[in-house]
């Protein structure tokens, strides 16, 4: 049996160990806001960094959970997130900046009740988020929110200097000039930024500069050009198409087409091109004269006539001055444009631009012509007004129908082959009013084909040698067609003068 000493310790020490558990349920320790670190990651350094920018950031709670994040890149305007990281795209300038990134970690330990002003440790967050269901700008009753516990008292900071890089700008692939063409080029270039990439949806280059000549004289396009076709026909203004387009001109603030000064006729011109980054950076100019393959200045030419003479034979069988001296002696100006010697950049653009400088142009080709080129301008050049003459031939082993069928009214079921024709063979107008042509010097490879309905048949071989036609026009003589060299048809002595005149001022009613 307990005596009564030991009995009033027991009773003294339950009392005391009551008295204290009272105590400490009545007086908790209180919530611990949580704590921040930031990072850009594992392994790297603080240093100058490109507009493109991928942060981390982590929190730590003693005694309770981290439910997201504040951050801000002013200390005033704050955004709540639950990410551990982002990518920023920080507005870059024309120098240097330095950018100071907060974060500060948000704990669980919320009231339970949406608070419309979150401040604490003397900062401004704005109102709790909120899932804004009905579209009012503002929280009702029933609508979730974050509801927003302790905040980190002292955000972590990181500053971040933003080093701005000049834009550069490039002469692209395609992008030649010939030693000499007439008032119409195309130039490509390709203009980069590494403080952003368009394929990406960042594109920090915000115009691009051309010039012609003098570049205090230049004209600012948008940013994303990087193909311009430049063309006159007589004015030295002259008008830009982008990307060869004659329905895409640039414009100013009033509507009014943009035209560029400077070009110099009959003289060596220089375009240049410069990239504009959106902190107004700049790169440095390029000039035609740098361009791969192409000799410095570039001359340029205003037509003279109205024919454009379109020279598409090569080195072998050259037939010469032959055609030029056919204009000569019809006393028809022309030009020659020379597909032979001289390479044109975006030739499909550039090459249809050209022709488009004349009313009409005889297309003068051996055996190899440029069949592409036809398929891909012919129907256009005619479009514009523009007729064509063609004295044409084909390779042996091309499936020619298929082939020509997109720039000749030929039908799509037929054509004659003859391998050699010999000279002194005849080749006759079915109605007899083109002059009869003969054979002068033998030529391999003739076809003949047979029309589309409404087209105009007229040379043909009277021995049937070749069924179909040789010569013919389309319905509304916009372009007339001979299979055969006109320089090894001269067995009737100014017969091809003859077809010449008649063709161009009767049938196109081109006036010399």
């Amino acid at each position: 049996m307990l005596n009564k000493f030991t009995l009033f310790l027991l009773l003294a020490g339950l009392t005391a160990f009551y008295a204290c558990k009272d105590k400490l349920v009545d007086n908790p320790n209180p919530n611990q806001p949580p704590t921040t670190k930031i990072f850009l990651n594992p392994d790297s350094t603080i240093s100058l960094q490109q507009s493109n920018i991928h942060l981390y950031w982590s929190g730590d709670d003693p005694d309770g959970t981290v439910m997201g994040f504040y951050f801000s890149w002013d200390g005033i305007h704050w955004s709540f997130t639950t990410k551990n990281d982002s990518l920023f795209s920080l507005q870059i300038g024309a120098v240097d900046t330095i950018y100071s990134f907060r974060v500060a970690a948000v704990d669980n330990s919320g009231s339970g009740k949406y608070i419309s002003d979150v401040y604490q440790n003397g900062i401004h967050f704005g109102p709790e988020p909120f899932t804004d269901l009905n579209g009012n700008g503002k929280w009702d009753a029933g609508e979730p929110f974050v509801d927003i516990g302790l905040i980190d008292p002292h955000p972590a900071r990181l500053k971040v200097p933003i080093k701005n890089t000049a834009p550069t700008v490039a002469w692209d692939a395609l992008s030649t000039h010939p030693d000499t063409s007439y008032t119409a080029m195309t130039f490509g270039w390709d203009a980069a930024d590494i403080d952003g990439d368009a394929n990406h949806g960042v594109n920090t280059i915000q115009s691009i500069h051309i010039a012609l000549n003098d570049t205090n004289k230049f004209v600012s396009l948008n940013g994303t050009v990087s193909v311009v076709t430049i063309r006159t026909s007589g004015n030295p203004l002259m008008d830009i198409y982008i990307n060869g387009d004659v329905t895409d001109q640039p414009v100013d603030s009033a509507g009014h087409k943009i035209q560029l000064a400077g070009l110099a006729f009959n003289s060596n011109n220089i375009f240049y091109v410069q990239a504009q980054d959106i902190s107004g950076a700049k790169s440095p100019w390029i000039s035609s004269a740098t361009q791969p393959k192409s000799n410095p200045g570039w001359f340029v030419k205003k037509p003279q006539g109205t024919i454009g003479l379109v020279n598409n034979y090569a080195a072998y069988d050259n037939p010469g001055n032959f055609y030029p001296e056919m204009m000569d002696s019809i006393n028809y100006k022309y030009d020659v444009i020379d597909l032979v010697n001289q390479t044109l950049p975006y030739i499909n653009i550039t090459f249809l631009e050209t022709v488009k400088l004349f009313k009409g142009i005889l297309w003068y080709t051996d055996n190899n012509p440029s069949l592409d080129l036809a398929n891909a301008t012919v129907q256009k050049i005619s479009a514009a007004g523009v007729k064509i003459f063609f004295t044409m031939l084909f390779p042996q082993t091309l499936d020619v129908v298929s082939q020509v069928q997109g720039f000749l009214p030929i039908r799509s079921d037929s054509s004659s082959y003859l391998a050699i024709i010999a000279p002194n063979k005849i080749i006759s107008d079915t109605n007899h009013v083109y002059p009869t042509l003969k054979v002068s010097t033998s030529f391999p490879r003739v076809r003949a084909f047979f029309l589309n309905s409404g087209d105009i048949p007229i040379y043909y071989f009277p021995n049937k040698e070749l069924a179909g036609f040789i010569g013919f026009e389309n319905s509304d003589k916009s372009i007339f067609f001979i299979g055969a060299p006109l320089h090894k048809m001269i067995g009737n002595p100014g017969s091809v003068a003859q077809l010449l005149t008649k063709v161009f001022f009767q049938d196109f009613n081109i006036t010399p």
